[in-house]
């Protein structure tokens, strides 16, 4: 399952998307000693791994409590966004973003380009970002700063712009073989993993509307997959961990 991404099982990876899955992200050090208990992992490893996510940046600790720092939770808003993505009707236009500053720095050219991908924005040349105009979210500051944003419509069938903007027979592909994977699992460290697979795919999922994607899309499928887990995963945590 290579392709799949599926990442190994270690005390960080637990501590950290059990942290990502719950709200408020924020979890006392005995708790997340018996999650990683679940998986087979010692006292002692899930304690040194919570100490160097502090070290790192990644947690922050307060009487023996632990929770994200804030770009984490910052992922966590787009974990969100990707299983309950902020959509709304499609009326046929798009959104276009042109890159206005000028004499940009590197850092802030390559934190665009995060934003923009963040945005589900694609490139359509360099400087010129678009995608249909069917969601709603917040623009970043460094988005506002550097960009300016029109509405309007493709004069070619939007379909095929689609097709040049997103690979989307290979994000589908993806989708299907890791919905298989996740049903098909069958221990809880294996739903784990690829559950955390899944949400990184959800991440890419350009989220267009129905009539701009292939027949059978397996968008809505992974998602309900991964619900699923979740809610499994958050029957374990009240019976064997939040008690």
């Amino acid at each position: 399952m290579d392709n799949l991404e599926i990442r190994p099982l270690t005390a960080r990876s637990v501590v950290l998307s059990t942290l990502l899955g719950v709200h408020p992200p924020r979890l006392p050090a005995r708790y997340l000693v018996r999650v990683g208990d679940l998986f087979g992992i010692a006292e002692g490893t899930v304690r040194v791994a919570l100490s160097r996510m502090v070290a790192s940046g990644d947690l922050v600790q307060s009487g023996g409590t632990y929770a994200l720092t804030e770009r984490l939770l910052e992922r966590q808003a787009r974990q969100d966004e990707s299983r309950l993505p902020p959509t709304v009707p499609w009326d046929g236009t798009w959104e276009i973003a042109v890159i206005t500053a000028e004499r940009r720095p590197a850092a802030d050219r390559a934190a665009l380009r995060q934003a923009m991908s963040a945005l589900r924005l694609a490139e359509l040349r360099e400087g010129t970002w678009l995608r249909p105009a069917n969601l709603t979210r917040p623009r970043p500051g460094i988005v506002a700063r550097q960009c300016t944003f029109l509405s309007g419509r493709p004069e070619e069938d939007p379909a095929v712009l689609t097709a040049a903007l997103w690979d989307l027979e290979t994000w589908a592909a993806k989708a299907r073989t890791l919905h298989t994977a996740l049903t098909e699992a069958t221990t809880i460290a294996e739903r784990f993993t690829l559950a955390a697979a899944v949400l990184r795919h959800l991440l890419n999922d350009p989220l267009l509307p129905p009539a701009l994607v292939p027949p059978g899309w397996p968008g809505p499928d992974l998602r309900t997959g991964y619900e699923d887990f979740e809610n499994d995963f958050e029957r374990l945590l009240t019976d064997h961990v939040l008690t």
